[in-house]
């Protein structure tokens, strides 16, 4: 390996800038962003907080406690987006359903998404949210790369069996535009190659193809 992938020192600076109730509350739609979901109890913060070396997103024991659009500054044309977790939250329904309504208006929307990191827990993966994620992704031509998380949970054999049928099954619905990985925040597996999907994505590094 030669030269230090450029994200990491962006991540290491990386801050909070707003969290957004509705897209007309997020930052200028402009520069390049990279947005990050999941279902509520797919480690989506701990991903997050693991890649930028930073507590920027809320963890919790709590799954759904991410209620908002959260934006973080990388630099001045640069940022990730925390969306709001989806699917396992115990809240009311009428503010499941305005979460929903805002994150498809968000997704539907914003001209300066660049890609989106889609987290699924390796032992429950592709859940109704994350086919739902995938059609989107592949109706819209939107970049996804797949964090298989937790990945760390089951041995070393079993991970990479499933990590195997994921891509196999990801391949033949929707096609070679989504990517998948196994990741690990507790044991910092797979950060290298997340971050190098973000450089990539944020226009740091030229595409390898």
């Amino acid at each position: 390996m030669s030269l230090k992938n450029p994200i990491v020192g962006l991540c290491q600076q990386a801050s909070f800038m707003i969290s957004a109730a509705k897209v007309d509350q997020c930052p200028p739609d402009e520069g390049l962003e990279v947005a990050f979901a999941g279902r509520s109890n797919a480690g989506k913060s701990s991903a997050l907080n693991t890649l930028t070396h930073a507590n920027l997103a809320r963890t919790s024991k709590t799954p759904g406690r991410t209620q908002l659009l959260n934006f973080f500054r990388l630099d001045d044309q640069r940022r990730l987006v925390d969306l709001p977790g989806y699917g396992f939250a115990k809240v009311p329904i009428p503010l499941k359903q305005h979460w929903q309504h805002h994150l498809e208006a968000y997704l539907g929307s914003r001209e300066s998404l660049a890609g989106v990191f889609l987290m699924m827990d390796l032992r429950h993966p592709l859940t109704d949210f994350d086919r739902m994620m995938l059609d989107w992704s592949q109706a819209s031509g939107m970049p996804l790369h797949i964090l298989l998380t937790k990945a760390d949970k089951l041995a070393f054999g079993a991970a990479k069996n499933a990590l195997l049928k994921i891509q196999r099954e990801v391949r033949q619905q929707w096609g070679e535009g989504v990517s998948v990985q196994l990741f690990s925040a507790p044991k910092r597996q797979g950060v290298e190659q997340a971050q190098a999907v973000l450089a990539q994505w944020l226009g740091l590094v030229e595409d390898a193809d």
